[in-house]
């Protein structure tokens, strides 16, 4: 096969292709006498997964899944793997969360369960207290003060900084995010999250369609 081949069926360029090979998403491919890659149906099986891959796990993530295969560090991929389906299981649980957080809007106050500082929060959400510092800028974040004058972040900031977190990596400005908080802080319509459940769900089924690429380039290279 040509790199034109394998470009074709996914509406690349032939440069991709070759690009491709030379970042090592791909098995090196051999060389006619005169110098011109000869690919196989193991590196179209190859091609086919990393695309399928990007699509559920995004490019640097794909890419570090195909160089960990041709290292022949399979546990490394899967590891890496394994770690975009826990973003994807958080993803789905601080959905919920919200769900359940703008229900509460409308009824009974839940229990308070406490407060937490600016770095408890940063931890538990993963970020920096400077990205917090950030987002309380911007509107998105309002804490209290205690006497010494540190930040107090109750269960209504927590929820708001777990929302504000998942709209952020859907890539939302923080201009965005702050009308979208402002709404359920007001127990407003959960439009926006609507719209995220159906990318998480897309997301997964995506993830799954890469699992089945990825296993049938890993059994093609353990028949060549």
């Amino acid at each position: 096969m040509r790199p034109a081949d394998l470009a074709r069926e996914h509406g690349l360029s032939t440069q991709a292709v070759r690009n491709y090979e030379a970042d090592g998403f791909l098995p090196p491919a051999d060389r006619t006498p005169s110098g011109y890659r000869i690919y196989t149906g193991t590196h179209a099986a190859a091609l086919r997964a990393y695309l399928a891959l990007t699509r559920g796990y995004g490019h640097p993530t794909a890419g570090r899944v195909m160089l960990a295969v041709h290292e022949d560090n399979l546990d490394d991929a899967l590891l890496v793997i394994d770690r975009g389906h826990g973003q994807l299981l958080r993803d789905r649980e601080t959905l919920d969360s919200v769900r359940r957080a703008v229900g509460d809007l409308t009824g009974e106050p839940a229990p308070d369960p406490g407060t937490r500082t600016i770095g408890e929060l940063a931890h538990r959400l993963r970020v920096t207290p400077a990205t917090l510092r950030n987002w309380e800028e911007a509107g998105i974040l309002t804490p209290s003060r205690d006497a010494a004058g540190y930040r107090v972040y109750r269960a209504e900031d927590v929820r708001d900084a777990e929302l504000a977190h998942l709209l952020r990596r859907g890539g939302y400005l923080l201009e965005h995010i702050a009308t979208v908080v402002e709404q359920i802080r007001t127990a407003g319509g959960t439009e926006e999250l609507a719209g995220w459940q159906a990318r998480i769900t897309d997301r997964g089924v995506a993830m799954l369609d890469a699992s089945a690429r990825l296993g049938d380039y890993l059994a093609l290279r353990r028949r060549t």
